[in-house]
């Protein structure tokens, strides 16, 4: 299929060639008909893509600090390839999407093959949407028509959080589309609208449904609120406008009536005047998108709806409003298009997007023709006959994108797929390391007999499953950690393991391969040692999906067990039983800040320190190993000091975590043979060990493992 995408590296917009997504559960699949550019939103991103690093930088000052202790902790190089890896990222652009359902995902009962529907799908001839996202489109109204759903919806929020009333007074700053969809909804509100822009033509448009226009070239918009309000003020204002200056929330407060309302949907700057916003009690808030259940993934993902006693309007139900304003007349878009253009000719819109005067433009696609969605598709004729060390690789996030392809690439692999769930990132990955194919389909890769080696990289709840699918199809398996989320689904990989026919099975706990880990593992003998292991693992927001129990399985079992293994690696031994503590003082299972209590087979003890609330400007990993009146200690895998060894003192590289050699092992031994680089009861006792963790947490006690 065909979608447009830009390069946040370089600002081009192209069409693009990429495999179909794939239905998943609570989601339907969409054949596009028609979907609506949203000029002010897609002229940011494609003025941002131009710009040079330096106006990048001062865009996003926030993001320029994470780079610089990034630097502080990691070195330049990690840092400045890890930038230039986030740069090269394609974004799909578009979210106001018409279309024709062509199939159904379990778990929904709403929508049937052939319905006609809205949603905030990208540019794209198919588009796969939550059900929460898509609606309806009422016989009465068209296909173009229905393309406003979205983007009006926004409009329709920033009036819902100002709570407007019959015979009040609001201007709307910004007459662009959300500007004037705004307008007219304010109007059929029962209110008095004053429009401003500095456009004639849609001050004009404006006036013909009853707006008050007022261009600023002609005078002080605050005088003129004034005026018209019998020097009361507006009761309400709505910004819609986009500006980096703070002239426009200024003159807001200042027009503004004692206990006025100001909603902020468009983007200014926000240097606010105490004295403004405290002589007159005013009220201003910023609203989020389409509305309450944007963001959320529960709502958004899993389609699990807000109760409407509590939520009358959510994003679904904005959705649906704009749809019946445009059904009933209250709400008129025909005049607001622009210009209609099928999707082969998009440089007509975006070749000229920062100078254009167009309020909407609307891409039309095949529209009597049904189209057959392919999954995968062919990039070059790469030939892969008697070859060994063949790989597909099942994911194309942001591991595979930084860690993993840049270090198997020089390895001598051959690359025959990539997979990933949209198709946008994995066919840019596939294009910069010179895979053959490109698939949404991840069984294409498990099904194709040339491929020796499989990767996972994908969330951590699907790694079991997919790790099972590979072994019954006889294949080697590399899957990122961790191995599995939960004991059951742990047993069925054993089980799968223990019928394969010989694969091997290789987890990615890289730090035993770092040069630091094999350093250490040198130095040490086989007597008992204590381990401190000290992740400052920095905060992440609770809405992402790693704290997910069901999804990412938590950070302790998604990440921690990165340090179980490595302290099993130096001890030579298996742990035993498990003890841990967190933070707090209800701590629950799905915590990132806590202690692990480690007690191995031959007497070693571990301590592993997981913290989500340290210091960024601080190293994130720190080891520390005690033996025989001797220490070493493994600083951010940067540094290794050694104290009471004779013939050893310090070890000094780039930041190497092991990565490169752990696939570098790999790649040699699916060519070549042999045993699995990690032994499998090793892992499994790592993967045993991390949910021990999380049952002493439940339980308040040791717990003892199999």
């Amino acid at each position: 299929m065909r979608q447009i995408i830009q390069s946040f590296k370089t600002g081009e917009t192209i069409l693009e060639e990429i495999p179909a997504p794939q239905i998943k559960r609570g989601s339907v699949l969409i054949q596009t008909t028609r979907s609506l550019v949203s000029l002010g939103t897609e002229r940011m991103l494609v003025e941002f893509g131009k710009s040079n690093l330096i106006s990048k930088a001062r865009q996003q000052p926030d993001k320029v600090k994470q780079v610089l202790d990034k630097i502080k902790t990691d070195g330049l190089i990690p840092t400045l390839e890890a930038v230039f890896n986030k740069l090269e990222q394609p974004l799909p652009l578009g979210y106001c999407n018409v279309g024709k359902i062509i199939a159904v995902g379990d778990g929904v009962s709403e929508f049937k093959v052939g319905d006609r529907v809205a949603s905030n799908g990208n540019h794209a001839e198919f588009v796969c949407v939550p059900q929460n996202l898509v609606v309806h489109i009422p016989d009465n109204v068209s296909d173009d028509e229905g393309t406003f759903t979205v983007i009006g919806s926004i409009g329709l929020q920033g009036i819902r959080l100002a709570s407007p009333t019959i015979g009040e007074t609001f201007v709307v700053i910004g007459l662009g589309l959300i500007g004037l969809i705004t307008a007219q909804l304010l109007i059929a509100n029962g209110c008095a609208v004053i429009g401003v822009d500095i456009d004639d033509s849609k001050l004009s448009l404006a006036k013909k449904w009853g707006v008050i226009p007022f261009d600023p070239k002609d005078g002080d918009i605050v005088k003129f609120v004034e005026s018209y309000t019998n020097n009361i003020g507006a009761d309400g204002v709505i910004i819609t406008a986009s500006s980096k200056g703070n002239e426009i929330i200024s003159q807001s407060a200042k027009m503004s009536r004692k206990r006025g309302r100001i909603i902020l949907v468009g983007v200014i700057g926000l240097d606010l005047s105490r004295a403004d916003f405290y002589e007159k009690e005013l009220t201003f808030q910023v609203s989020c998108s389409y509305g309450p259940g944007r963001y959320d993934e529960s709502y958004e993902q899993k389609g699990i709806d807000y109760p409407i006693s509590y939520v009358r309007w959510s994003e679904k139900r904005n959705f649906e409003t704009i749809l019946k304003s445009i059904a009933n007349s209250s709400l008129q878009v025909n005049e607001l298009i622009t210009d209609l253009v099928p999707l082969e000719d998009f440089k007509a819109i975006y070749g000229s997007i920062s100078s254009s005067k167009s309020i909407a433009s609307i891409i039309t696609y095949s529209e009597h023709e049904i189209l057959t969605p392919s999954n995968t598709i062919k990039l070059n004729s790469n030939s892969f006959r008697e070859s060994k060390g063949i790989i597909g690789i099942i994911g194309a996030g942001n591991f595979t994108k930084m860690t993993l392809l840049p270090a198997i690439y020089k390895s001598g692999a051959s690359l025959k797929y990539i997979a990933s769930s949209g198709g946008v990132t994995g066919t840019a990955l596939a294009k910069k390391y010179n895979f053959s194919f490109s698939t949404t389909d991840f069984k294409e890769i498990i099904n194709d007999n040339d491929v020796d080696l499989v990767m996972i990289t994908t969330r951590h709840n699907q790694h079991a499953s997919m790790v099972i699918e590979s072994l019954e199809k006889n294949k080697n398996v590399f899957v990122e950690k961790p191995l599995a989320i939960n004991h059951f689904q742990l047993n069925e990989v054993i089980k799968a393991y223990s019928k394969s026919n010989k694969n091997t099975l290789t987890v990615g706990f890289n730090r035993r391969f770092s040069p630091h880990s094999l350093k250490v593992k040198s130095l040490l003998d086989n007597s008992p040692i204590n381990v401190i292991a000290t992740m400052n693992a920095g905060a992440i927001p609770q809405n992402i999906w790693i704290h997910d129990m069901n999804v990412g399985g938590g950070r302790i079992i998604g990440e921690a067990c990165h340090f179980i293994d490595l302290i099993t690696f130096f001890t030579g031994s298996k742990v035993v039983s498990v003890c841990m503590n967190a933070m707090g003082i209800n701590p629950n299972e799905n915590t990132d800040t806590a202690t692990i209590l480690l007690k191995y087979e031959n007497g070693s003890t571990g301590t592993i320190n997981y913290f989500a609330n340290g210091s960024k400007e601080y190293p994130k990993e720190r080891i520390e190993v005690y033996s025989q009146e001797r220490t070493i200690v493994i600083d951010n895998f940067r540094a290794t000091t050694a104290f009471g060894f004779k013939n050893f003192k310090k070890l000094k590289t780039s930041l190497d975590k092991g990565h490169k050699k752990q696939f570098e092992l790999l790649i040699n031994q699916v060519k070549t043979g042999g045993q699995s680089l990690i032994p499998i009861n090793e892992i499994i006792n790592t993967t045993q060990a991390s949910f021990a963790a999380i049952d002493s947490l439940k339980n308040g006690a040791w717990i003892q493992l199999d």
